[in-house]
């Protein structure tokens, strides 16, 4: 058996509501490596977003110089593709050289045809990298004229396919957007209006797909072309995922079987919903407080400094909601409430916030309230 480890979405460098994850980006690279030593794993794919950013930060280059270190000596080639936030020119730097290395960086659009090629025993694979391409640089590259995102990566598609044995392993990256899956609020968006959009049709005859640039673990169209997901929950839209890695096993006739290994963050990231008394309560018993959090508290009364208070117990508190006063904020008050005056207004606002009318001695409260701000203002 040959086995290749998917992965896809490292971020390195990123950062959650302020929070840098490189510590925790570092903790899931270090369990991808025992994942490699443990299953005897021969090669490793990155489907782009390798960084966070087309400049990353000097520690993300550092540690992905470290875990590539570690790789060659065990002696794992790892091949990677560029995605919408890598830099392709930087990452691709001395690419050529570092193939001697083990270390493979496709993100040359002339060289799509071009597979990196996979031995063990009996059994080849032929991995072949389409990095993230917009519909320009396609028409760039090759001289053609396809006028959008599904047109220039099927055109892409079509030229390996063109190329490669029909009766050998053939393992396609791609870095894109395949129509229908499952997004997350943390994925940077590629064109307005779901023009990104690409088909998986056109990648059906390949032995797997591996692809990236969407972090939820998931198949589309077939069982073999798969997002193995990021590595780690870079929203907290993505609370609920189960974050990993794809291990593949190949023997000589095509794709055995494919596997989803868990990967464990030092710190999870949590939606807590519920009254701030409650929230609290639960912190000073919750095992694992130091999570990066967010919550909705559903308070219907005015709260004095709720962040303050929740971060005596949760001290990793990123994001706090208050899910009624948000609903309140979003609706738009009427004409005629405008007309109505500051006491019926204050009514109003009342009852959107907590769903309840104002009791007699709040109504006093508020009457005697704007008589004396009147009177002040008289």
């Amino acid at each position: 058996m040959l086995k290749i480890i998917h992965t896809a979405d490292w971020h390195l460098g990123r950062v959650l509501h302020n929070q840098s994850l490189l510590a925790d980006q570092a903790v899931v690279l270090e369990q991808i490596l025992t994942y490699i030593k443990d299953h005897q794993v021969d090669a490793l794919l990155v489907a782009g977003d390798i960084y966070d950013r087309s400049i990353p930060p000097a520690e993300a280059i550092k540690l992905l110089n470290g875990f590539i270190n570690q790789l060659a000596l065990i002696n794992v080639p790892i091949i990677m593709i560029t995605g919408n936030h890598d830099g392709a020119e930087r990452l691709s730097f001395a690419s050529q050289q570092l193939q001697a290395a083990g270390v493979h960086i496709l993100g040359n659009l002339n060289q799509v045809t071009v597979p990196v090629v996979l031995q063990k025993a009996d059994v080849t694979v032929k991995v072949y990298g389409i990095p993230y391409a917009d519909p320009e640089s396609v028409r760039d590259a090759f001289g053609c004229e396809v006028k959008g995102y599904d047109e220039a990566h099927t055109f892409l598609v079509e030229q390996v396919k063109a190329v490669y044995e029909h009766n050998a392993n053939n393992l396609l990256m791609s870095h894109c957007f395949v129509d229908g899956c499952e997004t997350s609020e943390s994925e940077k968006t590629l064109s307005i209006g779901g023009s990104d959009r690409v088909s998986f049709e056109p990648m059906m005859d390949f032995n797997y797909v591996a692809l990236g640039h969407l972090h939820s673990p998931q198949q589309r169209g077939a069982d073999h072309i798969r997002y193995s997901g990021s590595l780690l929950k870079y929203s907290f839209s993505e609370h609920q995922q189960k974050k990993g890695v794809t291990l593949l096993e190949f023997d000589e006739k095509g794709l055995v079987k494919h596997q989803h290994l868990t990967l464990k963050p030092q710190k999870e990231v949590r939606v807590l919903e519920g009254l701030l008394e409650e929230v609290i309560a639960q912190g000073k018993t919750d095992p694992h407080k130091e999570d990066y959090i967010m919550v909705r508290l559903t308070d219907q009364t005015a709260l004095l400094d709720p962040m303050g208070k929740l971060r005596v117990v949760y001290p990793n508190i990123l994001h706090l909601e208050k899910t009624l006063l948000t609903q309140a904020m979003g609706k738009t008050p009427n004409r005629d409430a405008l007309k109505r005056g500051a006491e019926h207004m204050i009514q109003d606002f009342f009852k959107q916030v907590t769903g309840h009318e104002m009791t007699p001695e709040q109504l006093t409260i508020i009457e005697a309230t704007l008589k004396s701000i009147h009177t002040q203002e008289a």
